[in-house]
């Protein structure tokens, strides 16, 4: 047994016991575990190492093998590399070197630099990288799959995206043509397939799903072109290619959207999509002719960010479970308000997400179809062709519905059609662009739907902001000055108790990373239902809510800074809109 233990050694171990042996006194494995592995190591000729094997037959974990490598040695393990690491600090190696061996420079503190291992055996490794690096070196053990992960996070995907490097791949001649305003299509497609032009297509959608970012905006200007990515709901600048390359930037998405590259006077709309680390990314084009040229904007789809439970998007305890008894409910009608970019659909895929099982048919109509949803039918509309909400509203009645979820209430014809399937015995969700939920209501009678029939139909309206969270790396107490203290302190907030982010560069030093929601949740109870039915003002329905308890967005807002999850800034910014 031992020389098959052997088998699976380094010849830079610095101990003398074996890996097997080191799994089973830390209890990892039994002894028949043990066995069972090497007896399938020897079947396949000793062609996979141990730590491969019990994993393979799941006997331990990557991170138990790798744990217990790493304490044999001395060495610290780390299970969550891609949070620790300081993206700055990586460049100390070539792209080469780390992806050669497999290793992650994580941070750099008084000449000492750290370093993420997959084998902390590897002494030899160690001495290699101070040498290149000329800083004393200390290993931490990390899984392969936890290291590759931050690998991918950090170094963009090889023969795309050295930045420089496309830069120096352009020459002149290259963008001649289009800036001739040759109307040639050969010769726009030419120019937008040169090599340069399609890498740095390629960088910028790359490095905006990176980083989250929800859109791209391409802009031209007099003398200079400037790329901006909207993150966390903010716009900041990226980068700003040779001015001479935005025809040729522009043509190329064009050509990958099916537009017509030669027309450059009306503003067109498109769509691709791509695969990035193995999930596909839809994103939606909007060109529009401006003064210096054409303004592309890329909305990205990423279904990644769709796919949240309702644990996950900042519900208080009691707003949450009040939540879940709404769309719990057999039919009525329930919806979700706020401004464009309030975080609206990814709550309502959320919801349809939890409620949807094999015994209901759940459907959608929207605008687009911005995320996929296992067992769930959807479908989109298509304005041009014929297919509005409310024509694809009915076409789904007669899809014998148990849920429905239509994408926005934008006249009175949908209005009135989901107020009619509610009553019929269905479960409608929806959204409106209002400023809070009490309005809501007001909205729906000003769409036509008689007062009687909202208040016999509506089961509970959400509205939402998202605001963005404190970076959780940089996160300090912070002291608001006194003009701001007196407006927390009016607000009903705590001014002793604030945080904010310093800046640091996993938050490109804005101290915010991430958003999460501030909500206020309309269940309505008799009296108010009576009220509603009776036609009462907006007014009157805010008095009668504020007397019997009604938190507002502003109310959420303060409990999560007082949870130091955002700063007073964002809630009032929120509030605000």
């Amino acid at each position: 047994m031992i020389d098959q233990w052997k088998h699976d050694m380094s010849p830079t171990l610095a101990t003398e016991m074996p890996l097997g042996q080191l799994l089973v006194d830390r209890n990892v494995i039994t002894n028949s575990d043990l066995d069972l592995a090497l007896k399938w190591q020897a079947d396949h000729d000793n062609q996979h190492l141990l730590g491969e094997v019990v994993q393979r037959l799941d006997l331990a974990s990557e991170e138990d093998v790798v744990r217990t490598l790493a304490e044999s040695y001395g060495v610290p393990f780390l299970s969550r590399v891609a949070k620790t690491a300081d993206p700055t600090v990586i460049e100390v190696l070539s792209r080469k070197f780390i992806e050669e061996h497999r290793v992650l420079p994580l941070f750099l503190v008084r000449g000492v630099l750290t370093v993420a291992v997959i084998e902390p055996s590897n002494l030899y490794l160690a001495e290699e990288i101070a040498r290149i690096t000329g800083h004393e070196v200390k290993l931490v053990a990390a899984t392969k799959t936890e290291i590759e992960s931050a690998i991918r996070s950090w170094l963009p995907a090889a023969n795309v995206f050295v930045i420089d490097d496309i830069y120096e791949d352009i020459a002149e001649e290259d963008f001649s043509v289009i800036e001739r305003e040759a109307t040639e299509l050969a010769d726009l497609e030419e120019v937008a397939g040169h090599g340069p032009v399609v890498k740095l297509v390629n960088y910028i959608i790359f490095t905006a799903v990176q980083e989250g970012a929800s859109d791209i905006h391409i802009e031209p200007e007099d003398h200079r072109l400037r790329v901006r990515y909207r993150v966390d709901g903010r716009l900041y600048e990226k980068l700003s290619p040779p001015h001479r390359m935005h025809p040729a930037i522009a043509s190329r998405i064009k050509i990958m959207s099916n537009l017509d590259i030669s027309e450059r006077r009306v503003p067109q709309d498109g769509d691709f999509n791509v695969m990035l680390e193995d999930r596909p990314i839809d994103l939606r084009v909007s060109i529009m002719p401006g003064k210096h040229g054409e303004k592309v904007v890329i909305r990205i789809i990423d279904s990644r960010n769709a796919d949240l439970s309702l644990d996950q998007l900042g519900f208080g305890p009691k707003t949450l479970e009040a939540w879940r008894g709404i769309v719990s409910c057999p039919n009525g009608v329930v919806l979700v308000t706020g401004p464009t970019g309030s975080g609206k659909s990814t709550t309502l895929y959320s919801v349809l997400s939890e409620i949807n099982s094999e015994d209901k048919n759940v459907s959608t109509i929207e605008d687009p179809v911005e995320a996929r949803i296992p067992g769930v039918n959807q479908a989109q509309v298509n304005v041009k062709a014929g297919f509005s909400f409310a024509g694809a509203l009915r076409s789904m009645l007669r899809q014998d519905p148990d849920i429905l979820m239509v994408g926005e209430v934008r006249d009175n014809e949908t209005a009135g059609i989901v107020t009619q399937a509610a009553l019929t015995g269905h479960l409608v969700f929806s959204t409106l662009h209002t400023n809070d939920a009490p309005s809501a209501v007001t909205r729906l009678v000003n769409l036509g739907v008689e007062p009687y029939l909202v208040a016999a139909t509506l089961r509970g309206v959400l509205a939402q902001r998202l605001v963005r969270k404190i970076c959780s790396h940089c996160k300090a107490k912070h002291e608001p000055d006194e003009r701001l203290a007196a407006t927390i302190k009016a607000a009903g907030g705590d001014p002793d108790n604030v945080w904010h982010g310093a800046g640091c560069s996993h938050c490109r030093n804005t101290g915010y990373a991430g958003r999460i929601g501030v909500f206020e949740l309309l269940v309505p109870d008799a009296e108010l239902l009576e009220a509603i039915a009776s036609g009462a003002s907006l007014q009157s329905l805010r008095a009668q809510l504020a007397d019997g308890g009604f938190a507002t967005l502003r109310e959420d807002g303060w409990e999560k800074v007082a949870a130091g999850l955002t700063t007073p800034d964002e809630v009032l910014y929120a509030a605000s809109q």
